[in-house]
């Protein structure tokens, strides 16, 4: 079965780093889009970023443009986050997420089909 498997997460400073990793098993994984969202302690869920199957096209919240970058690799099955000058308001925990195609439509979470168990980030000095 789908599975997705978040890592990489803990505990970053203000204008901090981190990247997060989505190990995906269980399907063909570059035949589809994927995602990463996140939710804070009482906030709904929120998009964060995701990448088209061949990773032609990439998009962001306006929340996060500038500071993270989303990228895959199809031979390892793994998706990737690189969140740089990280903020407080950052955070929440990250959950990867596959879509039902090989494209996506920007920030529309019912266009995904399978989610991990997410992995913790906390930005605090």
């Amino acid at each position: 079965q789908v599975q997705l498997v978040e890592s990489g997460g803990g505990l970053a400073q203000p204008g901090g780093s981190l990247r997060l990793s989505c190990q995906a098993s269980g399907f063909t994984f570059s035949a589809f889009a994927m995602s990463w969202a996140r939710q804070a302690p009482g906030k709904r869920l929120e998009w964060v970023a995701g990448i088209y199957n061949d990773s032609s096209e990439s998009y962001y919240a306006d929340s996060v443009k500038g500071r993270f970058t989303v990228s895959r690799d199809n031979a390892k099955n793994t998706l990737y986050l690189q969140m740089d000058s990280l903020k407080p308001e950052d955070t929440a925990r990250y959950i990867c997420a596959k879509a039902k195609r090989s494209f996506f439509t920007v920030g529309i979470l019912y266009e995904y089909d399978a989610w991990g168990q997410g992995t913790q980030v906390t930005v605090s000095s």
